[in-house]
């Protein structure tokens, strides 16, 4: 199957308008998309955004008298490899499970024989209630496919499991139910290019047994390394001390110290992108003891002297090996953005990746990120680590491409 063919169908719930993101992301992995919008879905997406986007006419109405001349309804639902319901709200996913076909959508779920995705969409209360519960399963059942919805703030006001899944999630699961035969052409998006990511935290020792450090976990630089490998880059990912195994297709480079940590970016250039994700200690001792520190029994600390650390994103910025794309991250606890948009200024990057790092987010599994560029600042929503790294990598791969 070179070019797989998608069905997607549009509910009427205020997540449509990420089924643009959605077709974008099948067209540029090399499947084909039809859209079918319900009544509810027009009011939150055009059919002219999707057929522009989609290059394809979209289906609104099953009283189309050319189209159903020739049974259109059966024709789309038989021609297509696999069926997408984004979003499936409460109220379609009822008519799916009950077999009801009042319209273009629901007929043409009824008729169809190909394998069928529905991703729900809606209030946490309505995904929820025990008779949307009862529809899942019996969706389950019949050998629908039903994603699990994230767990968030929505547009409602409320919070909890209800938030569609972002594009690239809904976008891999799609690949996966084809047995990734959407894979082919976005995976080698990124072939031929090298990547570097620096991901952790550095160990700054103090003596024997004691060191400067922070609590980076490395989880989103390894997610990054891992996504941007998936694409066909050849990632060099230097890392500070971890408990992570090293993903996939990705050459590591351990190290420990901030001095090392440079050293090593320095010896993995030249480089088409750098992204610097790591938690660089900012200052070392200057002279670490050779032996453990002992107390002096009169209760008074030793003074600790210390001295800066290289700044490894504003040497890369000033390097004659500059990357093309050079990308850094700020972990801050106060005025994010403000902080974000001078650091990008102060050290010569293209994009400076930031986030609020106040709560659980270092050694978490999830983050909300602001990038800043010289066009302005793009805020994401809380998503899973992993989720953040696809997408960012899907971003990096449209900038070079």
């Amino acid at each position: 199957m070179t070019s797989p063919r998608i069905l997607l169908i549009v509910g009427g719930g205020i997540a449509a308008y990420k089924a643009c993101e959605l077709v974008r992301l099948i067209r540029k992995g090399g499947g084909s998309v039809r859209c079918v919008l319900t009544e509810g879905a027009q009011h939150f997406v055009t059919p002219m955004t999707l057929a522009a986007l989609s290059e394809n006419e979209v289906h609104t109405s099953l009283w189309d008298l050319k189209n159903e001349t020739e049974m259109g309804h059966i024709q789309l639902s038989r021609e297509a490899d696999l069926v997408v319901v984004c979003p499936a709200t409460a109220d379609l996913m009822a008519k799916m499970a009950a077999g009801i076909a009042d319209d273009m959508a629901t007929t043409l779920l009824l008729a169809t024989d190909k394998p069928v995705l529905a991703v729900p969409a809606m209030n946490v209360r309505m995904w929820l209630h025990p008779a949307t519960q009862r529809n899942v399963a019996t969706l389950k059942a019949d050998g629908v496919t039903v994603l699990d919805p994230d767990e968030g703030p929505m547009a409602c006001g409320e919070y909890g499991p209800g938030r569609l899944p972002e594009p690239p999630v809904i976008w891999d699961a799609i690949q996966q139910r084809l047995g990734g035969t959407l894979a082919t052409s976005e995976a080698g998006v990124l072939t031929g290019k090298h990547i570097l990511v620096t991901a952790g935290p550095t160990h700054e020792p103090i003596d024997p047994v004691r060191y400067i450090a922070n609590r980076s976990s490395g989880k989103q630089g390894y997610a990054i390394a891992e996504a941007l490998a998936k694409l066909g880059a050849r990632v060099t990912l230097v890392s500070g001390p971890t408990g992570l195994p090293a993903p996939a297709g990705v050459n590591r480079v351990d190290v420990e110290t901030a001095r090392q940590m440079a050293a090593a970016v320095d010896a993995a250039l030249p480089a088409d992108v750098a992204v610097m994700v790591a938690a660089v200690a900012d200052w070392r001792v200057d002279t670490n003891a050779d032996q453990k520190i002992k107390k002096d029994g009169a209760g008074a600390p030793p003074a600790l002297s210390l001295v800066e650390n290289p700044d490894i994103l504003a040497g890369l910025g000033a390097s004659d090996q500059r990357p093309r794309l050079l990308i850094g991250f700020a972990a801050e606890t106060e005025k994010v953005v403000d902080h974000a948009v001078a650091k990008r200024e102060r050290k010569g990057a293209d994009w400076i990746v930031a986030n609020d790092v106040s709560g659980d987010v270092m050694g978490g599994d999830a983050n909300t990120i602001h990038i800043v560029t010289r066009d302005g600042v793009e805020s994401w929503e809380r998503l899973p680590k992993a989720d953040v790294a696809r997408r960012l990598a899907a971003r990096i791969a449209d900038e070079l491409v």
